[in-house]
């Protein structure tokens, strides 16, 4: 009895463990997707991680974004998932705060408690900020109703601030940001 108890909590736990990702996994996706300017990627995925775990779903794609005041972001990407495969996401989103400049950026983006695929369509809101020049590495938190979206950006471009604002993702292009 207390070996098929063991072992059915085994098996459990791999089940769990098996919709998820781990670090080296996305370490692996973010080098072939970042490629070169991806030396920093595995201190802000080990971050990541430590913070809130494994994620069970992640994004690649790209984005722009420009603010002077008020600011706009705009991206596409796939999202990957080892139980509902992959999917196109758009995602684009007002700012507002102490924030100027514009940068192109390759993001990855973790996805941590999606329930099924719907859930990752809706607004995420949450504080970002940046500060550099010519090109640069970072990590935001977004969340909505216990999904919490962790975007990692590198890009080229100049910005400096702080903001707050939500990105709104979508299953469809829309040039509608709210």
């Amino acid at each position: 009895m207390l070996v098929l108890g063991s072992a059915s909590t085994a098996l459990a736990q791999s089940q769990a463990n098996s919709s998820q990702y781990s670090a080296q996994e996305i370490i692996d996706a973010g080098h072939g997707f970042f490629g070169a300017t991806s030396g920093g990627l595995a201190k802000v995925v080990e971050k990541a991680f430590n913070s809130y775990g494994l994620p069970n779903g992640y994004i690649l794609g790209q984005e722009a974004s420009g603010a002077f005041i008020g600011g706009l972001t705009y991206g596409e990407g796939e999202l990957f998932t080892k139980n509902a495969g992959q999917h196109e996401v758009f995602w684009q989103g007002p700012s507002l705060g102490w924030d100027y400049g514009g940068a192109g950026n390759r993001t990855m983006m973790l996805v941590y408690n999606l329930p099924s695929i719907e859930g990752v369509y809706g607004r995420f809101g949450g504080v970002s900020g940046s500060a550099y020049a010519i090109a640069g590495l970072g990590m935001t938190v977004l969340k909505r109703d216990g999904v919490l979206v962790v975007p990692i950006r590198t890009g080229v471009g100049a910005r400096l601030g702080v903001n707050v604002g939500y990105l709104k993702m979508t299953a469809t292009p829309t040039w509608n940001p709210f």
